[in-house]
């Protein structure tokens, strides 16, 4: 309970950034939770517990969105090619960290939820491509191009022609 009552609140908050409806974001979470304590035998320790319990909330919550049947890519890396990343990378500073979760949000979700593991969840392309079950080139790409459709997507509210 202890191990619980520590990351629970900190999990649910994971877990909506993907799932919109809290009692589904809930849900995740407390499976993640029950799967978390019946493979607790293979935690190793090479990264804190929390991370390690982060891990399994985000692939719960995939697929969960999976389950649901929400479109997902197949991508053809053919098409995609190599993109370089772009280190450079800032919003106005009228706008602030809600509104470009809320933008973040509304994106395709071919976009959404590789940028929202890059940005937020803080894991790189390689860690990306695992969880979603896609190739480092594509983990790439998608971000980049997240972050380009995000980047016209804060420029039209900046210009006032957002909505």
């Amino acid at each position: 309970m202890k191990l619980y009552n520590k990351y629970c609140e900190g999990m649910y908050f994971v877990a909506r950034r993907f799932i919109e409806d809290s009692f589904e974001a809930e849900d995740a979470m407390q499976e993640a939770f029950v799967k978390a304590f019946e493979k607790l035998h293979q935690f190793t320790g090479e990264v804190t517990f929390g991370a390690w319990l982060k891990r399994i909330v985000i692939n719960k919550c995939l697929d969960k969105l999976k389950a649901r049947k929400l479109e997902t890519l197949a991508i053809n890396e053919q098409v995609l090619g190599t993109v370089e990343e772009e280190e450079d990378w800032s919003v106005n500073d009228g706008i602030g960290i809600e509104e470009v979760k809320k933008r973040m949000q509304q994106l395709p979700e071919k976009y959404k939820y590789p940028l929202m593991l890059y940005l937020l969840e803080g894991y790189d392309h390689e860690e990306i491509a695992e969880i979603l079950g896609i190739t480092k080139v594509a983990s790439r790409t998608l971000v980049h191009r997240g972050k380009k459709k995000l980047q016209e997507e804060l420029k039209d509210l900046r210009n006032g022609t957002g909505y």
